[in-house]
This record gives C-alpha cells, structure tokens and sequence, in this order.
C-alpha cells in the first residue's frame, strides 16, 4: 500500500464503510424476520435488491466508462449514504412497514449497482498490474472482516439498542467511504481503440456483452460464481436457523454470519503463497467445489439435529455449523480473489466499467437471487434440506461447467488471455 497512497485511503475508507453496510445487511434481515417470523419475507428482500441491480448495474458500468470514474463514485456514494439515513428514520420511528424496508434495500441496491463498478475499476488505475492480485487479497481480508464483525455488532445493538442503533453506525461509518473518494484524483475516461470517446447508451452496455461473449476465460469467473450464490448461499438460512434448530435468535444469525466471514479472513490473511500461482482457473474451480461441500456439510449437521426449537443456543453444534461456514468463507474468499483479478488484467481499461457493472450483477445479484431460492427451497422442505441439496447441487454443476470449457482449467495467469 506504500506504493499507492491513493489507493491506501481508498482501501482505509471503504474498509470502514463497508463494516456499517454489513450492520444495515444484518438488522434489515432481522428487522423484516422479526416482524413476519418468515424465512421467505427475508428471502424476498432478494428479489427487492436484484432488480435494480440488473437494471442499473449494466448501465452503470457504462457510466464509468463514459465519466470521471471518482465522480461516478463520489456521486453514488452520496445517494447511498442517504438511503442508510431513510433506514434510521424508519427504525427511529417504529414504523414497522416491510414494504419501506424493501423500498430502502431496492434504492440501496440501485445505488450500490453504480458505485461499486466505479469504484473497482479505480483500482487497476492507482496500482500496477504485477500488483493486482495482491491488491484484491486486501479488498477481500477488509471486506470479510466487515462480514465478520459486522454481524456480531449488529446482533449486539439489535438486541440491547435496537434496530435504530445499528443504521445509525452504519451512517456515520459510511462517511469514511465519502471522504476516502473525495481525496482521489481525478480519474477522466480513456479512449479505445478506435480513440473516440465512448458515447454513452444501450449500445453501450450492448458492446459489453459482446465483448464478454467473445472472451470464454472471463466469462466462465460469472458462470461459475452465478452457480455457487443462487444454488448454495445459506445466508438467508441464518435467522430461522438461529430460533428453530441452534437456539440463540440474533445472537446466533451473528455468529453463523461472523463464521462465514471470519473463514474468508483467515484465508486472505494465509493466501500470500496463492499471489503467485499462475493456474487460477484451477484454484477456482476447487475453491467452489470446496465450499459447496461445506454448505452441504452445514446442512448435514441440521438435518441431524433437527428442529427442536431451544430456548437457548446450543454450543457445541453452534461451534460445528460455524466450522462448516468458516470453509465455505475461506473458499469463496479464494475464488473471489482470482475471479477479480482474471476480471481486471485480461480486460482492456476501456471495457473495465462496462465488465464490472456485469460483475457486481453477477456478485452482488447472484446472492440476493440465492436468498430467493434457498429461501423458497426451505419453505417447501426444511432450512437443513435447503443448505444439503444446494450444497451438492452446486459441486455437480461446477464440475459440470469446468467439464464443458476446458479452457478455463488451463487458464495461465502468465499469458492471460480473456
């Protein structure tokens, strides 16, 4: 980080922003559970936050590659910030209207869709390529402590404070992100190839899809991670699983959320050796099939103890289910690493905004599409089926996928063609 103080207090600034995020992700959860006791109303938040992140994640790729990328971002950042104060008006108020609350997560949701495109394809402009796949260790180890501790002090101030409590941390930390963006120089567009401006429009995101038709490496890092969120991301199991199999309420929705995460932390903390390694298309398909066994463990370990109810939280299946997720963490952090960096050093500056309005569709969506799923799927059948067939379904289609474009297996860091 010496070598780019630019990209020292971008990585300063979004670090502590996204630890208020992850609050505002865990109370709304809780929020909407504690008011409809059910898993499908939080599943539905999903639906709530992938509409809009369609609709505007692609657009707002273009934008960054039309415009002053820190502007993109500063802007975005601003209308974020007050959609987290419309969450502290509500709790404050006591309003408790599920249909505000999907509101807010949609309009969060269209926000996130612009600044997180602008503001990853920053990256790859303040640090050298050689640089990269460490810069994006050290995206991912903040971002999952974020999601380590972000949850747990949610917990804590969703049960002593309240639901206010948590958005207004959230709210204060987010300005972090608002100045860490403002200290950035500017960041005007470069030209392509044929050196004319890029004009902004449909055709626009529609030359960013061709782009990714053509270019099976790089496509294959969507495919792959579209598997693994919608068809096992057990987040949206955690509420129900914390009062109807582990016991513990928002205590143990913290914990469960904090275990994901801490798995990545520790595997970005012990992933120096991984910076070098030149088959990354390789680490990634294990990485996924790695975590899809661990959900499929996680659900396993449910299916045995069964819903009983308890009144308090049981600890030592607590430790065990937090074990599975800690693995599943740790192999989605590892993939997430070399996913983003195939992204950004196979993708010409140019198109940079355009792929990662596609990508945070596909990162940011393909969770939010899991909740849906896995939520409808516990429904139908039980929280512990929903976590074991995901789990396993998701191996066989990795597979499946890696089976059908050899190439990606083959993929070399050394030559990295898209």
């Amino acid at each position: 980080m010496s070598v780019s103080p630019a990209f020292r207090r971008l990585w300063a600034g979004l670090s502590l922003s996204n630890l208020g995020t992850q609050l505002s992700v865990v109370a709304v959860g809780l929020q909407i559970y504690d008011i409809t006791r059910s898993t499908f109303s939080v599943g539905l938040l999903g639906i709530f936050a992938l509409v809009p992140l369609v609709l505007l994640g692609l657009y707002g790729g273009a934008l960054v590659d039309a415009y002053d990328r820190r502007r993109v971002a500063l802007f975005s950042a601003v209308g974020l910030w007050v959609v987290v104060l419309g969450l502290v008006i509500q709790a404050v108020l006591g309003l408790e209207s599920v249909g505000l609350l999907y509101g807010l997560v949609a309009l969060q949701s269209a926000g996130f869709a612009i600044n997180n495109p602008a503001r990853t394809a920053i990256i790859p402009r303040l640090v050298e390529p050689r640089l990269l796949p460490a810069a994006n260790v050290l995206q991912t180890v903040a971002w999952n402590i974020a999601l380590t501790v972000g949850p747990l002090i949610a917990a804590f101030l969703v049960a002593g404070p309240g639901f206010g409590a948590a958005y207004a941390v959230d709210a204060v930390l987010f300005t972090a992100a608002l100045w860490a963006l403002w200290r950035l120089p500017d960041l005007p567009p470069m030209v392509g190839a044929d050196d004319k401006p890029l004009k902004l429009g449909l055709g626009a995101v529609i030359d960013g899809f061709r782009y990714l038709a053509t270019r099976p490496n790089v496509r294959m890092t969507f495919v792959v991670d579209l598997i693994a969120m919608i068809i096992a991301m057990p987040r949206v199991l955690f509420p129900a699983v914390g009062v109807i199999f582990l016991g513990g309420g928002a205590f143990t929705t913290g914990v469960l959320s904090a275990a994901f995460a801490a798995g990545a932390v520790l595997a970005g903390l012990f992933s120096g050796g991984l910076v070098r390694v030149v088959h990354q298309g390789r680490v990634i398909v294990v990485s996924i099939a790695v975590f899809g066994l661990a959900v499929a463990g996680f659900g396993g370990l449910l299916l045995g103890i069964g819903p009983s109810h308890p009144g308090a939280a049981l600890l030592v299946p607590l430790v065990a289910a937090g074990s599975f997720l800690a693995l599943a963490g740790g192999a989605d952090a590892v993939s997430s690493v070399f996913r983003q960096t195939i992204l950004q050093s196979a993708t010409p500056d140019d198109m940079r905004g355009r792929l990662q309005g596609i990508f945070i569709v596909v990162v940011a969506g393909g969770p939010r599409l899991g909740d849906l799923v896995l939520g409808t799927a516990a429904t139908w059948t039980a929280e512990s089926w929903a976590a074991l067939g995901g789990g396993l379904l998701c191996v066989v289609l990795v597979l499946a996928a890696t089976a059908a474009q050899r190439g990606f297996w083959a993929y070399d860091a050394r030559d990295p063609r898209p």
